[in-house]
This record gives structure tokens, C-alpha cells and sequence, in this order.
């Protein structure tokens, strides 16, 4: 590349601002995004100012803080020179410099150029001194470097030289060159060295423009003591694309949709490929194409694709979703804009699924569907309507709806769609009646959820006819009317017909006997219902008052049975409304009151009851009667209102005590009916506010005199037999003194386990404690028994003898001597027990009838004895009644 020059003057005085006021430079014609341009100079005389550049096309061009001009986007210079706006603004004192910058396109190489082309050459540092007619000045000569254009995926050899970078003082001063910046010194490092003498830049192995695709470096020049000598160039290296990369499909198998009966030119989907290579060459320009379609039905070319964006578009007519439900096409994209020669490929599978629209109508598979249905049910699916439809299942094109359009008037049919298998089912909702229709002839239509297609031309609905027979069922017989009011006095005496109540049976087709009448419900049990004929009678009065009569209404239920297959029944209520009689004579309430000994205050009110209601009730005549004569005499009665009187004393004073008054009242029925009521009236003394103060009250208020006389009795009795109960346990106790064992309980031997004294311990026992053989100092309480029962081994009552009493030591030879005295000592004690002789069990007595025992005659055989006996003495004597009384054995 031949250097690019840009030259201005300035005087050797500094003065702030801009070199030049026009600064040209010469670029390459293919600009990338983000590509250094040129070099701005721009000169502060203090130093210390901050400097912000800009440009007046910011879209295209960036100034950095450095001065250096970047490319804002890829873009193509055209052929006549490209010119912008620099501007420098300090940001303390706000004032601006400009300068304008002109850009020219590198010229194009032609062949015979080619071979020049390739020579190495020169970058050399911007200082140089020449003469002018003027005096003697300096020319600064800025270098802008145009970027070096290295073509990726090179063979070599390698290292291979780009440039080589020199300073014109490397003739007075031996020089060193080096080269940063990523691909030399940073990462990734080694790809690009520089000879240090000659300043030969050289690249060390191919690149690859898909991974770097530019290399930005600077070079440098010091003298031999590390001093720099100029000040360091940029070099921008970029890499050329090489078609070396084939397009690739973001997904290898694209899915889309397209709805049947579309119109040519609907669109389907994009397919999208991408490629490495540079994307604004011809190497990353894609082109794309349909390779085949398959099915070819019902044309080979259904679809078509735009080359370059990748929209797959529809071109003829004719997908039905019926016929055919998918297409797979083979998608090709191809760089170099689709050049077949040198351009590399890649293919994609595009599906493309055919929706389904309702474009089939659902169709009846028969004209006539039958069913049948007995009567009265409800509920019941008495007909499958069935349809098919040639659209996707279970979509809204597929899906049916059944409605009736004639032979229903009352409504009594309703159909149902079964979301399975999209029949219509044809179910009752409303009771039929065998006896009023016997047959129905529906006339039902099908169509879809959602309207057919435009321009379908099949009628939108089927329609089909349904019989439906109805089927006779033995029905249960119903009361006419049901409830039935009858309305009778009260007092109708028993046996007598009350009324009427007859059911009827709806079956008028079928063959069978009539009905059977009975009672279910009578809560007071006057009433009884003829079998036969339904006449109701009484077998008991009838009574208002009675507590099963609420409001006057009394209710009995019967039930009306038929004799058909199966036997079906059914209830009717008779309600009878009893009229009032005056049949209940009134009644005085409270029957007990309180009153004063005095005149004031001595008022008693009082009402009258009366179970009859109007015009048999009050009101009502309050009257004392004439006799006896001390009624009238001590009380008089005044009536307050037509329910309610006052009772009070006609005398000044009156005894404390209770008083009988009875009162005569008389309703206001026709004919009245009177009753003389007895009011208990409780006389007691009372205190200024009217309260009883004496016992009387106590009495009146609480007990009367029969329940304190019955409380005084239960309390008798009670005491009466705790008295006999503890006499008894007396008595009990005598009982058993009397009757006690004349042997110590634990010498029974009956039953018992017979515990034998244990034998003595040998040798180790004849150290004898001989204190034990004196008398026991225990005394027994003193006890009275009758004569005749003493046991002879119990202690007597009697002063106790002396015995020996042995010495602390004793000589072994008096030993004997003391057993001696001890043994006549206890012979002649009568209170010393019998330790060491035979027990005396019992005292038989004197003058026994018995006589000897030696007068007993034994025989020498039991067969002359009858031991059955000893079976009735319980099973202690069982063993003993298997031994004798077993007979011979």
C-alpha cells in the first residue's frame, strides 16, 4: 500500500488549535464498522486544556479523545470524495475549533500493477526538514496509515513481511523498532513480529477473519538507551474474507402451519440461514430455493420461497386438510448470492401442516332413527343420533350440535352431543303419559360449532327424523282431590259416615280388578275407610279439643292399592275441619289463691277457661252459689271483664285457715253451659303490704297438710327398719356364737391342706432355750361362756400357780431336777393349755342314749343300707355317695 500523506504549515510561534484547516486523506474504498480512518493533530500550547472532539456525521464517523478517526458502521466509499466536519471544543472555556477532512478511495489496482503491488513497503516517521524561499521552517508531516489488507486462511510460507516501518533519523542514530497491541504483545500474542533493526513487520500464520477480523497495533521507535524518537504510528490490519465457511440453518427442521382452501400467495413461514463469512460480501450473501415438495399432490409445486428473506409463500390451489395433512419441502441456502459454480450450500426440512377449517358439514347416517321410552321416566337417553363429519376430530369444525325443529311442542325431549363420539342423544326431560301419547315423531337438524367455510357448498345442516314409542307402565292410582277438606262438627258420634274418598287408576289400557282402600295415618283412631267402596266412618267422637287437632284441621292419609304387575298404590289426605260445639263447660283458674284475715287488701282475680272457641266461650257469668250459706255470707265475686272476675271478702274479718269456695260460671254458647268450679282459697295474717307472715303462708305457698303428713310417715318407716335391721344384726351374732365349731378352724381337716410340724435340725438344735417351757405371761381377756360349751383345751378362769423359776446359769446337772418340778407344776395347773398333750376335742357329756359304741351292730355287707341319701348332702359327700350308694360296683 502506498503511504497516504497530509502536509500543513505552521509557524514555529504555538498557537492553540488545528494545524491546518483542510486535512485530506486517502482510505481504502470498503469501510468497516468500527475501522481507525486517520489522525486528527491537534496542538494545546499549555497542555492542560481538555479536549473533546467531535464530528458533524456522527452516524458515519467517531473522533476519539486520541485524535484518531473511526468508521461508525460498514458502508461503501463512493467514487468523489467523502468530506465531514472535525470539530475541538475546550470544556472549561467552552471555545471551539473546526476543521474540515476530506476523504478519497484508494485507487483500483490494475494487473499490471499487481506486481509493484507486492513489493515491501515503507512507513516512515512524519519528520523532515526542507528549504523554502522563505526562511528556513520545518514541515510537520503527519502519516494516517491506510489499513493493510491481509487475506484470511493464507498457505504462506511464513513468517510472510507486510511492511517495513523506518524513521528518517535512522541515518544519524542507531534505532530500535517493536509493534503492541493485541497480535503482537497482547493476547493473542506471537501472530504478528517486527524485525528490531530493520523494522520488517511480518505475520507468523494464517488468520481467520470469522475470529479476528481486524488487528489493531502501534509501532514504536527508540534510540538505544530507550528513548523514544518519534512519536508511535497506527497500524490497522485487516483481514480479508475468504469463502470458507458454508451457511447454516438456525434450526434443521422448521414447523409451520397453513389453514386448507387457502388462496395462492398466503403465507406460510420463514426459514432463516446464516453465514460466518462476511455478511456484506458475496461470500455471506445466501440465496434460498425449494428442492422438492413431498407429496407432489395436488400439484408438485404448492409453495414457493422467497430467495432472499426465506418466506415460504403458498402458489396454487387446493390444500384439503381431507386429502393430504402434511407437506415436507427440502429448503437449500447458497453463498455468493446463490451462485451454483462457487458458492456453498446447506438444506433445512420445512413442515408444513394443513389446518383443518369446516368445510364438511356433519352428515346423519341414516334419515330415521328409532327409540322407545316407558312412561313417567324422566332422564332417560331413548335415541343415538349418529353423524360423521370429515373434518379433524374434536375440533369446533368437528363438533356437532343437535337441535329439534319440530315435533315437540311441549318440550319433553332435549338432546345431548357425547364429546367422545359426537352423537346426539336424544333424552327425556319432561314425563310422558302412555294414555295421552303413545308415539312422538322428532325432527332433529346437526351442524357444526363453528359456521362452514366461505364458498363451501354443501347445505350447513343434516336432518333426520326420530320415532320414539311410548311404552305402557302400570302407574300408581291417585286420589281426586287430594287433599279432600271436609268440614264436620265436632261430636259426631262413632259409626257414623263421615264421607267419601275414592281414588282413580290412570291405566285405562290395562286389565285389572278395582281398587283396595286402607288406613295409613289416624293419630286419634276415629276414623276406618271401607275396602271396597272408599266410604270413610267413625268409630270414635270427634273431638275439637283433642290434642290431634291443630287449628281446628284434623288429618288422617289412606292408601288406594291396584292388583297390576307390579302392584303400584298411591296416598290421598283427608282433612276434616271440625266445627265447635259448646260442649265444654268454662273452668276457674288459678284453683288456689291467697288471701288476708282482713278486708284490705283481700282481692283474688280469677279467670275463666273455657276449650270451646267463639261463640261458645266468654264471655261469661261469674256467680257464688246459695248454699251453704256461708259463702255468700263471707265472700263476694264481681266480674271485671268477659274473661275475668274478682273474688274478696264480704266480712271485716275472716279466721286464718283454708277455704273451699266453689264459683258458678256460665259461658255465652247456645245453649250455655255452666260449671261450679272450687277455688282453694289460703287465709293467713298478713303485714302491711299484704304478705302472709305466719306459718299458714308457709303452708299455703309450699306443702299442704296431706303431703306434711306423708313426709311425717315415710320418715316413721324409715326409722322403723333402720331399728329392725340393727336388732337383726344382733341377733346374727348370737346366732353365730352359738352355732360355732366346737374345733379350732384350723384343725378341720375337711378340705383343707393339713400342715405337719417339721422335724428337728439335728445336732444344730439341742441347744434348748428351756425359758420357753415356763408358762406365757399373755393373759386372754376374760370371757363368760355358757356351760356346756367350754372347750376342755381352752384356759379357765383361775388364779395362776407359781412355777420354778430357773436361774441365769444353771448347773447342768439340776436340769433334770427343774423339768421335773416344771412338768408336776403344769400337771396341776388347770389354765395351763395342753401344749404336750392329747387334745380334748369335746365333752360329750353324761348319760348319753347313745350308749356304747361298742353296741353298734355292723354288718358285714352295705347292700342292706340305702346310701342314696348321701346324694342330697351336697357335693362335699359326693365321693362318699359313689362309694356306697353305686349300687354293686
Amino acid at each position: 500500500q502506498a503511504p497516504i500523506k497530509a502536509t500543513c504549515e505552521e509557524d514555529m510561534s504555538c498557537k492553540t488549535g488545528f494545524p491546518e484547516d483542510v486535512h485530506s486523506a486517502v482510505v481504502s474504498r470498503s469501510v468497516h464498522g468500527g475501522q481507525p480512518l486517520l489522525n486528527v493533530r491537534f496542538r494545546s500550547c499549555d497542555g492542560n486544556k481538555k479536549i473533546h472532539f467531535g464530528s458533524s456525521e456522527p452516524e458515519d464517523f467517531r473522533v476519539g479523545e486520541d485524535g484518531v478517526v473511526y468508521a461508525e458502521r460498514s458502508f461503501q466509499l463512493s467514487a468523489e470524495p467523502t468530506e465531514f466536519v472535525v470539530s475541538a471544543q475546550d470544556k472549561e472555556t467552552q471555545q471551539e475549533w473546526q476543521m474540515r477532512v476530506k476523504l478519497t478511495p484508494e485507487p483500483a489496482f490494475t494487473g499490471a500493477s499487481e506486481k509493484d503491488q507486492r513489493k515491501i513497503e515503507d512507513i516512515i516517521f512524519p519528520w523532515q526538514q526542507y528549504k523554502h524561499s522563505s526562511p528556513l521552517k520545518r514541515q510537520k508531516r503527519d502519516w494516517v496509515i491506510p489499513p493493510i489488507n491481509l487475506p484470511e486462511n493464507s498457505k504462506g510460507p511464513f513468517p510472510q513481511e507486510l511492511v517495513r516501518i523506518r524513521s528518517d533519523r535512522d541515518k544519524s542514530l542507531s534505532l530500535r523498532y517493536s509493534v503492541t497491541g493485541p497480535g503482537a504483545d497482547q493476547p493473542p500474542t506471537g501472530i504478528f513480529i517486527i524485525n528490531p533493526i530493520s523494522g520488517q513487520l511480518s505475520v507468523t500464520k494464517p488468520l481467520d477473519r470469522e475470529q479476528i477480523a481486524s488487528f489493531h497495533l502501534r509501532a514504536h521507535a527508540v534510540d538505544v538507551n530507550g528513548n523514544q524518537v518519534e512519536n508511535p504510528i497506527d497500524i490497522v490490519i485487516n483481514v480479508i474474507d475468504m469463502n470458507d465457511n458454508r451457511p447454516e440453518f438456525l434450526h434443521q427442521v422448521w414447523n409451520g402451519t397453513v389453514p386448507e382452501g387457502s388462496k395462492p400467495g398466503t403465507y406460510v413461514m420463514t426459514v432463516t440461514a446464516i453465514d460466518a463469512d462476511d455478511p456484506n460480501a458475496q461470500n455471506g450473501m445466501l440465496r434460498y430455493r425449494i428442492l422438492s415438495q413431498a407429496p407432489s399432490s395436488p400439484s408438485p409445486n404448492m409453495f414457493t420461497i422467497n430467495n432472499e428473506t426465506g418466506d415460504i409463500i403458498t402458489v396454487a390451489a387446493g390444500l384439503d386438510r381431507e386429502k393430504v395433512q402434511q407437506y415436507t419441502l427440502i429448503i437449500q441456502a447458497t453463498d455468493m448470492e446463490g451462485n451454483p459454480t462457487y458458492g456453498l450450500s446447506n438444506t433445512a426440512t420445512a413442515v408444513i401442516a394443513v389446518t383443518d377449517v369446516n368445510d364438511n358439514p356433519p352428515e346423519f347416517t341414516a334419515m330415521t332413527f328409532y327409540g322407545e321410552v316407558p312412561e313417567n321416566r324422566v332422564d332417560v337417553i331413548v335415541a343415538n343420533l349418529t353423524v360423521t363429519d370429515k373434518d379433524q376430530p374434536h375440533t369446533p369444525a368437528w363438533n356437532a350440535m343437535y337441535r329439534m325443529t319440530g315435533g315437540d311442542p311441549t318440550g319433553r325431549f332435549t338432546i345431548l352431543t357425547d364429546p367422545n363420539s359426537n352423537d346426539g342423544l336424544v333424552t327425556v326431560v319432561k314425563p310422558i303419559d302412555f294414555e295421552t301419547n303413545r308415539l312422538f315423531v322428532l325432527t332433529v337438524a346437526a351442524e357444526n360449532q363453528v359456521p362452514l367455510a366461505k364458498g363451501i357448498q354443501h347445505p350447513p345442516q343434516s336432518t333426520a327424523t326420530v320415532s320414539i314409542t311410548v311404552i305402557d307402565v302400570n302407574e300408581s292410582p291417585y286420589f281426586v282431590p287430594n287433599p279432600k277438606l271436609v268440614r264436620q262438627e265436632e261430636g259426631l258420634l262413632a259409626g257414623s259416615m263421615l264421607t267419601t274418598f275414592t281414588a282413580q287408576d290412570p291405566d285405562r289400557y290395562m286389565q285389572q280388578t278395582s281398587l283396595r282402600y286402607s288406613k295409613v295415618s289416624d293419630p286419634a283412631n276415629w276414623l276406618k275407610i271401607d275396602p271396597v267402596n272408599g266410604q270413610i266412618t267413625t268409630t270414635a267422637v270427634l273431638d275439637r279439643e283433642s290434642i290431634y287437632v291443630q287449628n281446628n284441621m284434623y288429618n288422617a292419609t289412606f292408601l288406594a292399592s291396584d292388583n297390576g304387575i307390579p302392584p303400584m298404590s298411591g296416598t290421598g289426605t283427608l282433612q276434616i275441619y271440625l266445627l265447635d260445639i259448646n260442649d265444654n263447660a268454662p273452668q276457674v283458674h288459678p284453683k288456689e289463691a291467697t288471701t288476708c284475715e282482713t278486708v284490705q287488701p283481700n282481692a283474688i282475680n280469677i279467670t275463666a277457661v273455657d276449650p270451646d272457641i267463639d261463640p261458645n266461650a266468654g264471655p261469661f257469668a261469674f256467680e257464688l252459689p246459695d248454699t251453704p250459706a256461708s259463702i255468700k255470707r263471707n265472700w263476694t265475686i264481681v266480674r271485671i271483664s268477659g274473661d275475668h272476675a274478682q273474688l274478696s271478702l264480704r266480712i271485716r274479718f275472716l279466721e286464718a285457715g283454708i277455704y273451699d269456695v266453689p264459683i258458678v260460671i256460665t259461658d255465652s254458647g247456645n245453649p250455655h253451659a255452666s260449671s261450679t268450679s272450687l277455688l282453694k282459697v289460703k287465709v293467713c295474717q298478713c303485714d302491711i303490704n299484704g304478705d302472709c307472715t305466719d306459718v299458714d303462708r308457709i303452708v299455703g305457698a309450699g306443702l299442704g297438710t296431706g303431703a306434711i303428713i306423708a313426709i311425717l310417715l315415710c320418715i316413721i318407716i324409715l326409722l322403723i327398719l333402720v331399728l329392725m335391721f340393727v336388732v337383726w344384726m344382733k341377733r346374727r351374732d348370737k346366732e353365730r356364737q352359738a352355732k360355732q365349731l366346737l374345733i379350732d378352724p384350723e384343725d378341720d381337716v375337711r378340705d383343707n391342706i393339713l400342715k405337719y410340724d417339721e422335724e428337728g435340725g439335728g445336732e444344730e438344735d439341742q441347744d434348748y432355750d428351756l425359758s420357753q417351757l415356763q408358762q406365757p405371761d399373755t393373759v386372754e381377756p376374760d370371757a363368760i361362756k355358757p356351760v356346756g360349751i367350754r372347750r376342755l383345751d381352752e384356759r379357765p378362769i383361775h388364779a395362776e400357780p407359781q412355777y420354778p423359776v430357773r436361774s441365769a446359769a444353771p448347773h447342768p446337772g439340776d436340769i433334770g431336777d427343774f423339768i421335773n418340778e416344771g412338768l408336776k407344776a403344769a400337771d396341776n395347773d388347770p389354765t395351763a393349755p395342753p401344749y404336750d398333750s392329747l387334745l380334748v376335742f369335746d365333752y360329750e357329756g353324761s348319760g348319753s342314749t347313745a350308749g356304747s359304741l361298742s353296741s353298734l351292730n355292723s354288718s358285714s355287707s352295705g347292700g342292706e343300707q340305702d346310701y342314696d341319701y348321701l346324694n342330697d348332702w351336697g357335693p362335699r359327700f359326693k365321693k362318699l355317695a359313689d362309694m356306697y350308694g353305686g349300687g354293686d360296683d
